[in-house]
């Protein structure tokens, strides 16, 4: 039995496209406006927006995204008006057309979470037809003389009406093209997406108007696609384009045989905007979008074939304290070893995206910003080549927006403030990252502004001035704790550190720094790992129990000495506890036995792992190290049983859950005097 097509099939593909064209058409909005303010114009960075902005507004149309076609609608007639003119545009149409890309922005996040997306912006319509008034007052009465099927020209807003009077007065002609998806048709490559790529370079797209249609041998699916367009081309390159003979395109009204010129507006290639800067087309057909709910069923086996190898080695490791002759199998373990690291360093590439790619949406983010408090702030962004899990990267980037917004709102200066410091009146924020290892990445939010006042935070919160800059962090990242007296559009609510920490420290097992400097500003590092799924790990006895700690957090594993150790005070702790000296650094050593209430080793431990909190030394006493090997990290989600310390759990391969260690979360609540819940 043959499956029926549903529209819906396609708004996957196309949230995909539209995300790319979305940051196509910020960034080069963006380059726009800058050069505009450096009293330059950059003809091809409007003409790749206008481009964008044209192929968007076309997809949405597709699929049924109304307030995504108004708005683009609009601000495509201001681009074309601007790529015209050579590139010549304004600083009040830039901030209009900066305000739609954020309102699309807004409505196709809305798409993408299945909820319908809100009606434009009224203001934002009315000033976008405002700046495009002599386009808008055209006589849109032509179109109407249309000869087209009334159930195809009931779907025909006002916006469509529009475009096809444009091009008839222009002497163009309006043809339909009908393309219906079939199998033979997808063996050969064409559906309606690469149907629609291949019109947008010889015609302009008017419509896509999905049909249902009696399912036939022709027509196995019940859908159809009238396409109403005008040609650029001729009509052998329109009816190749679509998929049909020359003889099945339709006229619809127009001059016969008019066409527009190729350099003219309506002919321009509209997918060009893949083009590089010598105008060569870069080849897209070698990249296939994937769903993560895919890559994460891959993870999901790797994990199991991991779990398998570990009782592998388990039972290899059996047969030799028999005896047994087991190095031919030993010799295939370590094979099957080597095969699963590249196995998951394979599927981890597929995983990863590019960190610059996360932060295009940051200087619109901060322009935003601007406009809201006022102040004058440019963007630096340096991301370098570094990657990270989509996964990762997903819960990553709101806390990214946090620090983005304290920045601007809290931390730099207004114009006039920067000035009577005798500082420039545009402050500087700058995010700059890279991969500090293999596992992890390092990511600075930085600005040049006032620089954190520890004698106000500490009055608002009703605690000491902190002496340190980890404990000043320590305190921001209190729940409801706010620097403002009432609340703005931007800040005062008392969330934003605190989901910083949540998200950068509990959930992703990560650290985060403070650095900051009355009047010179304050620095946020986020230290992260690149993957939360199969992690490097150290495997170690306590207590007379197995747990497992994350490479990429160990500094170094001490041989512990007692005979040297004394009994003094730690930071934050009021009981005193063993101290040793290393390199000339004083470090706490705290015993996991007494930590989780397990039995007390003999003789007492002779290791230690020394982990950083806050850039500060902790050591924990271990009895023994059992190894190193990879573990698939299964996080506790539910809070019955999530601990302060505690990251996960895993299995080394006898079917017992072993419990994944954050030592740095574990000293941190232990020296601050919290309780952690006796273990087995």
């Amino acid at each position: 039995m043959t499956k029926r097509v549903e529209l819906g099939d396609f708004v996957e593909a196309f949230i995909g496209e539209a995300e790319d064209l979305l940051r196509t058409l910020s960034a080069k909005l963006l380059a726009t406006e800058a050069d505009l303010r450096a009293g330059r114009q950059n003809p091809r960075a409007v003409r790749d927006a206008f481009r964008a902005t044209h192929t968007l507004k076309g997809l949405a149309a597709m699929v049924g995204v109304e307030p995504i076609v108004a708005i683009a609608h609009r601000m495509e007639s201001l681009l074309r008006a601007a790529d015209d003119a050579g590139g010549t545009t304004t600083l009040p149409a830039m901030d209009l057309l900066l305000r739609g890309a954020r309102e699309l922005d807004r409505r196709l996040e809305s798409v993408a979470n299945g909820k319908p997306a809100q009606p434009p912006p009224a203001e934002l319509i009315e000033g976008l037809d405002a700046l495009d008034r002599p386009e808008a007052q055209r006589d849109r009465g032509t179109a109407t003389r249309l000869e087209l099927d009334p159930s195809i020209a009931a779907k025909l807003g006002a916006l469509e009406h529009e475009q096809i009077a444009r091009a008839i007065a222009d002497g163009r002609r309006v043809v339909r093209a009908d393309f219906t998806p079939s199998p033979a048709r997808s063996e050969a490559g064409l559906n309606i997406t690469s149907v629609r790529e291949r019109l947008s370079r010889v015609a302009e797209i008017v419509k896509v108007v999905p049909r249902s249609v009696p399912a036939s041998e022709d027509a196995p699916g019940g859908l159809s696609f009238a396409l109403i367009l005008v040609p650029t081309g001729t009509d052998e390159e329109v009816a190749d384009a679509a998929g049909v003979a020359s003889n099945e395109l339709l006229t619809l009204s127009g001059g016969e045989g008019a066409r527009a010129e190729p350099d003219m507006p309506g002919a321009l290639p509209l997918d060009a905007f893949d083009e590089d800067e010598e105008g060569g087309r870069t080849q897209r057909a070698n990249v296939v979008r994937v769903e993560v709910s895919r890559l994460d069923d891959a993870m999901e086996r790797l994990s199991a074939l991991v779990v398998a190898r570990f009782r592998m080695a388990k039972a290899v490791a059996q047969l030799v304290e028999r005896g047994v002759d087991v190095r031919e199998v030993s010799a295939l373990l370590a094979e099957n070893g080597r095969q699963l690291r590249d196995m998951r360093a394979a599927i981890l590439r597929v995983r990863m995206v590019p960190v610059a790619e996360i932060l295009e949406r940051i200087p619109l983010l901060v322009r935003g910003l601007r406009r809201a408090t006022g102040k004058h702030v440019k963007v630096m962004m340096d991301a370098g080549r570094a990657e990270l899990d989509k996964a990762v990267a997903e819960r990553l980037f709101p806390a990214i927006v946090h620090l983005v917004r304290n920045a601007v709102d809290h931390a730099i200066e207004s114009p006039d403030e920067r000035r009577a410091a005798g500082k420039p009146e545009e402050g500087t924020l700058t995010i700059s990252c890279f991969e500090r290892s293999s596992t992890q990445l390092e990511l600075t939010v930085a600005d040049d502004g006032a620089g954190i006042d520890r004698e106000r935070i500490a009055a608002r919160a009703g605690v000491p001035v902190p002496e340190s800059d980890a404990a000043l962090l320590a305190m921001l990242c209190r729940p409801g704790l706010s620097t403002r007296a009432e609340a703005t559009t931007t800040s005062g609510r008392g969330m934003g550190m605190d989901i910083v920490k949540r998200i950068a420290v509990d959930e992703l097992g990560g650290e985060m720094q403070l650095r900051t400097r009355a009047g010179h500003g304050s620095a946020f590092t986020l230290r992260v790992p690149l993957t939360i799924s199969i992690v490097e790990s150290f495997t170690f006895e306590a207590g007379g129990q197995r747990f497992v700690v994350p490479v990429s957090t160990v500094e170094e594993i001490l041989e512990l000495d007692r005979t040297r150790a004394v009994r003094g005070p730690a930071p934050d702790r009021r009981e005193r506890v063993s101290l040793v000296e290393r390199r000339g650094e004083v470090v706490p050593v705290l015993d996991l036995e007494a930590l989780f209430s397990l039995p007390r080793a003999d003789p007492p431990p002779g290791k230690a792992l020394l982990v950083r909190r806050g850039g500060e030394p902790i050591a924990f006493a271990v009895d023994r190290m059992l190894g190193q090997q990879e573990v698939v990290l299964r996080p506790l989600e539910d809070p019955l049983v999530k601990r302060v310390g505690i990251a996960g759990a895993t299995d080394l391969g006898d079917g017992r859950p072993t419990l994944v260690l954050d030592l740095a979360a574990l000293g941190g609540a232990a020296l601050a005097g919290a309780t952690t819940e006796p273990v087995g």
